[in-house]
This record gives structure tokens, C-alpha cells and sequence, in this order.
């Protein structure tokens, strides 16, 4: 993307237009996407202040403040972008989400997806579903969830997981292995035909690690995490190469390598979208690093302070 290009140009709107919001807006997901995350808060800021009742630049600084861990902030903006528009069940839905990765707290989303409905569309909140159950490490409402997304992928922003992939590890959670084993097998078939498509695509080769880690294939999963890296740094994308290097740690989890792991995650936390409190105490993505007291001492520097 032509980064450059675009402040030029938004350069010029705030010359011509010096307190029009779209100017601090546009700057602010640029430096947001660029890992300059004091000066795309205080774009987004001011944006705000030039457009207060503009529901999606609401959710959005609360977007910046979730990968900033500030969610205090971020459920305040969500709570006044619900006020503008109380009956916004994505909205809603997003509220009590941040509650999980705030406080490891997954009752208020459930609740807000059990009374979630669009007879248009059953689909809809599948994929909340999908993260409701693994945050309740719930298999069951795991599965049903994944029949309701169809053939939809499911996660955040750049990687999105192949329905098969969630078969596998609801699988694993409940304990039948083979199953596990089989959904895999499903995932690696789909998630190779994306990577051919796109062979220098970090998140999706990515995806592919995770895969083969849970297939065993350990040295194809460690060279694909490592490649992966390699192809989206965080110099190239702030928020989507924080999420890969969560994910390279979590291959090192699948794949043994606990002390790798655990440097990967040391190095994840410290970075804006670079993980939660509630995803790593209660998704099952990180049981092969429980007990560990390193991995115990990270879970506990994220916890919410009293």
C-alpha cells in the first residue's frame, strides 16, 4: 500500500480543510497500520472530537484501544456507539467481548449472543459463536457454532481459519483424537490450495504452520511459522504481523518447542495486538504451555489490575 501517497494527499485536506475529521481519521488508521500507535490515538482522538456521534470512527478508536489493552477506553466508546444506536447487536456483541479479553469474563457475551438473532441471516454470529465456545471451552456449542458458519472462514482480520481447522480443536478439547487427527487432515487440504494461491502471503502460510503442527509435522510447521515471520514483519503491518508473531509462538506450544514458545509469547505481549489476558487464560490454543511457570508469570502480567 502507498502509504506515503496517502499522507500527501490527506496532507492537502487538512490544509484545505483543517478541521474536517476524515483528515485525522485517514491519518490515523495509516500510522495504526504503520505501528505508530501514540499518533494514530491521538488522530483518532481528535477525529472524534470534530465527529462525536459517527458510530463507526467510535468503534474504531475502540478497536486502536483494544490492541492497546486500554479497555476501559474501549468499552466507553463501544458503550456511547451503542447509546447512538441501541439496537446494534454487533456492537453489543463487541462490547462483551471485550469483557474477555479484559477480564477472562465470557458470561456477558454469552448472554448478549443468546439473545442474538437474524432470521435473514442464521449465519450471522456464527463466528462469535466460534470464539464464545473456545473462550467457555465449550466443544459442543464449538460444533454447532462451525455448522452454522457453513463453509465460511472464521478469526480476525487477515487470518481467517478454515472451518476444518475448528473441527479439529474442538476435537482435541473434547478428547477424541481421531477426529482431531481427520479434521486436520481436512484443514491442511484447504488451507494448501490458499497458500498456493498466495505463496508469499505470511498469514495464510501461517495458518498452514498451525495446521501441520497439530498434524505432528513438526518440520513443516517450524519452517512455515519462520517463513511466515519472515514475509510479514511488523515494519510491513503493525497489527496483522503482532497477531502472526502470537501465532508462531503458539506453533512453537503445538509443536513442543515450550522455550521457543514462551520467548515468542514474552516477545508477543509486549506488543500493541499482541494478545489478552482472557485469550491466553482461556482458549485452549495455549494448554501445552499450562503449569509452566514462565507462561503462568505472562497470563498474570496481562490480568486486569485491581
Amino acid at each position: 500500500m502507498d502509504f506515503d501517497g496517502a499522507r500527501a494527499e490527506i496532507a492537502i485536506v487538512r490544509r484545505n480543510l483543517p478541521n474536517d475529521p476524515r483528515a485525522f481519521e485517514w491519518s490515523g488508521y495509516i500510522d495504526r497500520r504503520q505501528g505508530r500507535w501514540d499518533e494514530s490515538t491521538r488522530n483518532l482522538e481528535r477525529a472524534v472530537e470534530f465527529d462525536p456521534n459517527n458510530r463507526f470512527l467510535l468503534q474504531q478508536i475502540a478497536n486502536s484501544y483494544d490492541s492497546l489493552r486500554e479497555y476501559a477506553k474501549e468499552a466507553a466508546m463501544l458503550d456511547r456507539a451503542i447509546s447512538l444506536k441501541p439496537d446494534d447487536l454487533d456492537t453489543r456483541i463487541g462490547r462483551a467481548q471485550c469483557e474477555v479479553f479484559w477480564k477472562a469474563d465470557p458470561r456477558p457475551m454469552h448472554d448478549a449472543l443468546a439473545s442474538a438473532r437474524d432470521s435473514a441471516n442464521p449465519g450471522r454470529f456464527a463466528a462469535n459463536r466460534v470464539f464464545l465456545a473456545l473462550a467457555e471451552r465449550d466443544p459442543a456449542g464449538g460444533m454447532q457454532a462451525l455448522d452454522a458458519l457453513g463453509e465460511n472462514t472464521f478469526g480476525p482480520n487477515a487470518f481467517q481459519y478454515p472451518r476444518a481447522l475448528g473441527e479439529g480443536i474442538f476435537s482435541r478439547l473434547k478428547g477424541d483424537a481421531a477426529t482431531a487427527q481427520a479434521g486436520f487432515a481436512r484443514a491442511r487440504v484447504i488451507q494448501e490450495k490458499v497458500v498456493q494461491a498466495q505463496p508469499d502471503y505470511g498469514p495464510a502460510l501461517c495458518i498452514l504452520g498451525l495446521i501441520d503442527a497439530g498434524l505432528g509435522r513438526k518440520e513443516d510447521a517450524l519452517r512455515e511459522a519462520d517463513r511466515a515471520g519472515e514475509l510479514m514483519p511488523l515494519s510491513k503491518d503493525a497489527i496483522n504481523g503482532a497477531y502472526l508473531v502470537r501465532l508462531v509462538a503458539m506453533i512453537y506450544a503445538w509443536t513442543g518447542e515450550k522455550d521457543r514458545a514462551v520467548d515468542q509469547l514474552k516477545r508477543s505481549v509486549q506488543l500493541p495486538a499482541g494478545g489478552s489476558y482472557g485469550e491466553l487464560k482461556l482458549f485452549p490454543h495455549w494448554d501445552p504451555l499450562r503449569g509452566d511457570p514462565r507462561f503462568d508469570q505472562i497470563v498474570a502480567s496481562l490480568a486486569p489490575k485491581l
